[in-house]
């Protein structure tokens, strides 16, 4: 008997070639678990881009919501001296012009840049610019007495701006 009829005499004799030992079968294997693991890295690496993306949108949405709001102070600011100059009159027209600029400032505050005009509490650099200093010895010294402009939002992340003060010295 031939070599060539021993390889059909493996197989029963069917008419086919034998398979060899099945050398391919830890390759196929091999191969699939290469393809696996691609398959997995490139499933982490679209989770890691989509979680990505979230925070580059909500870093974008915040960085939006800043410049309008910056782009607001300005309008309040001149509210304020409107009313200011109309000082304590009983008019309509100042009444209109206080419940825009309270609806202004709740605006802002709902987006996250509440107002600080407190007076009466310590002076904290990162709220406070100190426009001036005063003396008054009924206060303690580093006391904000007067506030000349509001500040918005909370530092150091949320601040628009700080508020301009006038701080209280110590007595010599």
């Amino acid at each position: 008997m031939s070599e060539h009829d021993m390889t059909f005499e493996n197989q029963g004799g069917e008419g086919r070639p034998a398979e060899p030992d099945r050398p391919e079968e830890p390759e196929h294997l091999r191969l699939i678990a290469e393809i696996e693991d691609k398959w997995r890295r490139a499933l982490a690496d679209l989770d890691n881009a989509r979680k990505r993306h979230a925070r580059e949108l909500a870093h974008q949405a915040e960085a939006e919501r800043r410049r309008v709001c910056l782009a607001w102070l300005p309008v309040v600011d001149n509210l304020e001296l409107a009313i200011e100059h109309a000082g304590d009159r009983d008019d309509p027209l100042v009444h209109g012009l206080r419940a825009v600029r309270d609806q202004a400032v709740a605006l802002l505050q709902s987006l996250g840049f509440p107002r600080h005009d407190e007076t009466g509490v310590p002076f904290d650099p990162l709220r406070h610019d100190v426009a001036g200093v005063v003396d008054d010895p009924a206060v303690e010294p580093g006391t904000v007495v007067t506030v000349l402009r509001p500040g918005y939002g909370d530092p150091p992340d949320r601040q628009l701006r700080p508020a301009a003060v006038l701080v209280s010295r110590k007595q010599e």
